[in-house]
């Protein structure tokens, strides 16, 4: 029970890494705020959490990119469960895939839009009331994706996505001394919706595995773990990073 007592707010939580990471977090004793766009799915994990008789779950469909939202996910926390301690600002898109000279201004500006800038307001609502509990952990989904590996096709995610380490480093540094922690997660290839539309073969797939060293796409459930430990207090001593959880990709590639 490791965030017994705890109350986190999780976004992309209907699906993927972000549903493991809910039913995790719940499992060990966290009150959660759960946002995607899909009410349908929410609702359902909503109910496979309450189900198990782990924690308390309110849900909040909508758009990441709504600053709006953002403030209305911390007030759902405080005015429910008292306050918020974790937020896990995890929710994002691959956006459109095409070499750089082909990719639209329409489809780069989106792709930030929903990586960077709604990360960007997410923290930016979230931090006055982490400060009000005084401190708490604050993490970001980033990827291997422009970090170690360059990716055809994939301008614009890389680079919303290594955007999200600067952000960390900064809230790091600003807000360290208040109680406040901020790392991003660098999953590896893994086995989500997102993950399986890059690869839509099995040859793709059988490629995207062979980079990594432990030559396997990780399981959701692997990533919630890491993104639990960031959570929790076992990362006390902990901020400012970007934690690669990638099967090996920085290390063996082909």
């Amino acid at each position: 029970m490791q965030l017994a007592g705890k109350v986190a707010i999780i976004t992309g939580a209907s699906s993927g890494i972000g549903r493991a990471a809910a039913k995790l977090f719940a499992r060990h004793g966290a009150n959660l705020v759960l946002t995607a766009r899909r009410q349908a799915e929410l609702e359902q994990l909503a109910a496979d959490i309450t189900a198990g008789g782990h924690g308390r779950v309110f849900t909040v469909a909508g758009d990441i990119t709504d600053a709006a939202l953002a403030r209305e996910l911390v007030d759902a926390a405080v005015s429910r469960f008292g306050g918020l301690d974790i937020a896990f600002n995890n929710a994002g898109t691959l956006g459109e895939l095409a070499a750089v000279p082909e990719l639209t201004l329409d489809a780069w500006q989106h792709t930030l839009h929903t990586n960077l800038t709604s990360a960007f307001l997410c923290a930016q609502a979230q931090i006055p009331a982490l400060l009000a509990r005084g401190g708490g952990s604050v993490i970001f989904t980033s990827t291997f994706v422009g970090h170690a590996v360059g990716m055809p096709g994939m301008a614009a995610y890389a680079a919303s996505k290594a955007g999200l380490v600067g952000l960390v480093q900064v809230i790091a540094a600003e807000q360290g001394a208040l109680g406040i922690r901020a790392n991003a997660l660098l999953p590896g290839g893994t086995d989500t919706p997102m993950g399986r539309s890059v690869m839509s073969s099995p040859e793709a797939q059988a490629h995207v595995e062979g980079l990594h060293a432990l030559k396997r796409l990780a399981r959701p459930e692997e990533i919630a773990e890491a993104a639990l430990f960031l959570a929790s207090d076992a990362s006390s001593f902990m901020t400012g990073s970007a934690m690669v959880v990638d099967g090996g990709i920085s290390v063996v590639r082909g």
